[in-house]
């Protein structure tokens, strides 16, 4: 039985199988993350992606949003008859005053995060507090001689696109490998 292939002599799918797309993981962590933190009653999670964007980072360095506890409803839905939520922040104990005096501040700013006045007050317990990743920052631009060499070694590539994108990853690839050699001779 002979195995019917495509023009590139991979075997061709059946005519009725449907083809597998890629998906991008930040596409994804919406649906892993967003049920947990509802789980908290935070139901987006930009609150806690964007928290230092939010309250600021001098706020964000010594608090961060554990849960927001919302009272119990009536009968009615209607969002403005009912009670406000309590955000409860996590609050580093050397700060804890300092987070009374911006309670207001930051009850203003989530409020108009999120688009209504849900939170009411805010709790505050003490602990340690998550570790913050240190902003990524950017790598240095690579040298002119790497430049040159790398646009030497890309200049039989035709498509100009891809030519200059291989010589921008080529001088940074060749900085990177003199920066590794001269820190092994100390």
């Amino acid at each position: 039985m002979a195995i019917k292939t495509s023009g590139g002599g991979a075997a061709a799918k059946p005519p009725g199988e449907k083809k597998r797309q890629t998906v991008q993981v930040g596409a994804l962590l919406p649906g892993i993350v967003e049920p947990t933190l509802a789980a908290r009653g935070l139901g987006q999670m930009s609150l806690i992606a964007d928290w230092p964007a939010i309250v600021g980072a001098d706020v964000a360095r010594y608090a961060q949003p554990m849960q927001i506890q919302w009272p119990p409803r009536g009968a009615r839905q209607d969002p403005a008859a009912t009670a406000p939520a309590t955000l409860v922040l996590r609050i580093d104990p050397a700060f804890a005053l300092e987070a009374q005096h911006a309670a207001p501040m930051i009850v203003q700013r989530v409020n108009a995060h999120l688009g209504w006045r849900c939170i009411g007050r805010i709790a505050f317990r003490q602990g340690p507090l998550a570790p913050r990743r240190a902003p990524h920052r950017a790598p240095p631009a690579p040298s002119d001689a790497a430049r040159q060499q790398a646009a030497a070694l890309a200049a039989p590539i035709a498509d100009e696109e891809l030519r200059l994108a291989l010589a921008r990853l080529g001088a940074r690839a060749i900085d990177r490998e003199a920066r590794l050699r001269r820190r092994e001779r100390f």
